[in-house]
């Protein structure tokens, strides 16, 4: 089951570990309009097929945004139906109060 955490915890996590993956939900047209360094792409609708191809250790913490938070919420469902242990839903970059890269 992921936790629901706000920007603010999810920085937090950033800046104190580098065993992380962050995982943008948008799509690519979306995320040239800016988004949060080190991100890896996975658009929604791909997130079942490719995800597991992308981050293998089940373990690893993951943190999901997207937009406005409706789909990281979805994105996260998902990966805890395929076994992923450490998600963590930061809603939408909307509410992303630090630096973006553009």
């Amino acid at each position: 089951m992921h936790k629901t955490i706000s920007p603010v915890e999810a920085k937090k996590i950033m800046n104190e570990n580098s065993d992380i993956v962050i995982v943008d939900v948008r799509e690519e047209e979306e995320m040239a309009e800016g988004y949060i360094e080190g991100a890896v792409l996975i658009p929604l609708d791909t997130v079942e097929s490719e995800v597991e191809n992308k981050i293998t250790d089940k373990d690893k913490t993951i943190l999901v945004y997207c937009r406005s938070g409706r789909r990281s919420a979805i994105a996260c469902d998902i990966m805890d139906s395929l076994g992923y242990k450490n998600v963590y839903d930061f809603g939408g970059i909307i509410d992303w109060p630090f630096e973006r890269v553009m």
